[in-house]
């Protein structure tokens, strides 16, 4: 069934749906259009409020960064930004698939429908047309009949009145045949007319006018399909980024289950672990009893062996401040000498005889003091503290990280530059054997600036080394104290010495202390060191982050390795300037690729 057979009578039907299928079509683009600003209004308020909640300072400053619960916050972030992507994926395509597309073809149907309307009409106006000429010729023929009709009655009349002359009655008969003569052409005229009238109306209404409502039946239904395939890419453009917006949603899920609280506990503990001794406990001062002096005023708070008793609690003494306001450690009282006086130590009352002089007791407790105050100083943190380059400013085992921080980067900084004077070397044989590819003295400045680079760079290992190992054995000396002042030490190493608290009595304690400190601080210094070397050499053979092939590669040359487009890699080392990086395929083999071809994440 078409139009142009059931239709044949309903042009202005027609004219009127054509044009309600065209101005559907320019709704559902106007829609599609501000479907489509309304993504990309949602796309730059979550990428509006992604960079709100962004920390303002890079990971590597940013010591929440750390945690679990932050990472997995920022994971989320960028799963939101990823998404706001893909929201602007959404516009994007409609924008260019729906809006565009469907608005040119709209502007095509508009065309085309005018043409077949202005055809049709036409052949309106020329089959009106032919029916005025067939209306004309009619009355035409009707009037030569009436004349013909009275000329031959005035004929006839004149012809039996008796007084006509035979002059007038020739003339009325030859009137009378002239008015028939034309009476039959008008008839010949209009029955002609109308048999042309017949035919261009049969052809009007059969071949004409059918054609041109077929050509708008198959112009609406194009006009229909390709609006229901606009219908289609509606959705097209959601499942298009469903895959991806599905991996955001699970990325999200991924961080969420990746918080471990236990975790960000231990991150808390290296973060902010000290590493000083716990203080000791805090002795009874007995006031009461008077100084008790030797005859010769030398006998001055020192115990019966003739060694000043200077034990462990009596160095910590000005670290006791765990919890609330962190007030400056009170001074001990003074003797009248200018020293502290000797029922200050904590040992008790001090006793009444002594070999040793009190200038020199005096000396031994402000050696045991000033440390102290300074490393309470520095532990308190405050605004007046100066920041040295050894760290010493720091807590203990805080100095001991960024000094370990410190030596690694300097590590990673001589590496790359003696990579970059073997490749400087490399290319001056290159030179040197092919003059024309360029000067080999050119290179000199270069060779010797990296050459100085690494001198100073080696001073600054060894410098490093030197603290880092002083720190460890500081860290280990307060684990030491630590642990012979509390019955529920911390977690200690392996090489953490026995407990000394087995003793019978505290004399006795405090010689094992002062024999066996020193031993520990000097024997464990190499160990110590030798044991992180071995560690940072096994940590660089692993993998320092991934990469994604962003090209194919071929590797033909020696030491290289082929890649293909989107291939998984495991970087084993950066660039050290030469434009190759080398990596791990995850299949076996290693070697090196351009680092142009790849997209890099460290770990």
């Amino acid at each position: 069934m078409d139009w142009g057979t059931e239709l044949w009578d309903q042009f202005e039907v027609i004219e009127r749906h054509t044009q309600w299928g065209l101005d559907l079509l320019d709704r559902y683009v106007k829609f599609v259009k501000e479907r489509t600003e309304v993504e990309q209004a949602y796309a730059k308020q979550l990428r509006n409020l992604v960079k709100k909640y962004l920390p303002k300072r890079p990971a590597k400053d940013d010591p929440e960064s750390k945690f679990s619960q932050q990472q997995s916050f920022l994971q989320i972030l960028q799963e939101v930004n990823d998404f706001a992507g893909q929201r602007e994926l959404v516009a994007e395509n409609l924008s260019v698939h729906v809006c565009l597309e469907l608005a040119k073809y709209s502007q095509e149907m508009k065309q085309e429908r005018k043409m077949h309307f202005q055809e049709g009409r036409r052949a309106q106006q020329q089959l009106e047309s032919g029916f005025k000429q067939l209306e004309n010729s009619k009355r035409k023929f009707e009037r030569d009949c009436r004349e013909a009709e009275k000329a031959a009655q005035n004929a006839e009349r004149l012809d039996q009145d008796i007084n006509a002359t035979k002059a007038d009655v020739e003339k009325a008969k030859q009137q009378a045949h002239l008015r028939s003569h034309m009476a039959e052409e008008s008839k010949n005229e209009y029955a002609a007319q109308l048999q042309r009238f017949n035919r261009d109306q049969a052809h009007f209404y059969f071949s004409q006018m059918p054609q041109i409502f077929d050509k708008l039946q198959d112009m609406d239904e194009r006009r229909a399909t390709h609006l229901g395939a606009g219908y289609g890419l509606l959705s097209e453009a959601e499942l298009q980024v469903l895959p991806i917006i599905t991996k955001c949603l699970e990325g999200m899920k991924v961080a969420a289950a990746a918080v471990d609280s236990k975790n960000d506990s231990q991150v808390l503990i290296e973060l902010h672990k000290s590493g000083f001794a716990r203080p000791g406990d805090v002795e009874f001062e007995d006031f009461s009893q008077p100084m008790n002096r030797a005859p010769s005023d030398s006998s001055l708070g020192t115990p019966s062996d003739g060694r000043p008793e200077l034990r462990g609690p009596a160095r910590s003494r000005a670290k006791r401040w765990p919890f609330g306001k962190k007030n400056k450690p009170r001074p001990p009282p003074l003797s009248p000498l200018g020293g502290p006086l000797p029922s200050a130590l904590p040992n008790g009352p001090p006793s009444p005889r002594s070999g040793l002089d009190p200038l020199a007791i005096l000396s031994e407790i402000s050696k045991s003091v000033k440390p102290r105050l300074a490393s309470f100083r520095s532990l308190r943190g405050s605004r007046g503290t100066v920041v040295t380059e050894d760290f010493s400013h720091l807590p203990p085992e805080q100095q001991r990280k960024r000094l370990q921080q410190q030596l690694e980067e300097r590590n990673r900084e001589l590496q790359k530059e003696v990579d970059q004077r073997e490749a400087l070397k490399k290319m001056k044989d290159v030179y040197e054997k092919t003059p024309q590819m360029g000067d080999p003295a050119s290179l000199e400045p270069q060779i010797a600036e990296t050459l100085n680079n690494i001198e100073r760079l080696k001073l600054e290992v060894q410098k490093y080394e030197a603290w880092l190992a002083e720190a460890e054995s500081r860290v280990l000396s307060n684990r030491g104290d630590s642990l012979s002042r509390h019955t529920r030490p911390p977690d200690p190493p392996a090489s953490a010495p026995p407990d000394s608290s087995s003793s019978s009595n505290s004399g006795s304690q405090e010689n094992k202390e002062s024999s066996e400190e020193p031993p520990l601080e000097e024997g464990q210094d190499t160990p110590i060191y030798t044991e992180f070397d071995e560690d940072f050499e096994e940590e660089s053979a692993s993998p320092i982050g991934h990469c994604v092939a962003i090209y194919q590669f071929e590797g033909s040359s020696e030491g290289t390795i082929s890649m293909a487009e989107g291939e998984d890699l495991s970087l084993m080392e950066e660039d050290k300037g030469d434009g190759w990086t080398r990596v791990r395929r995850k299949q076996g083999g290693e070697g090196y690729v351009p680092t142009s071809y790849l997209r890099v994440t460290l770990n």
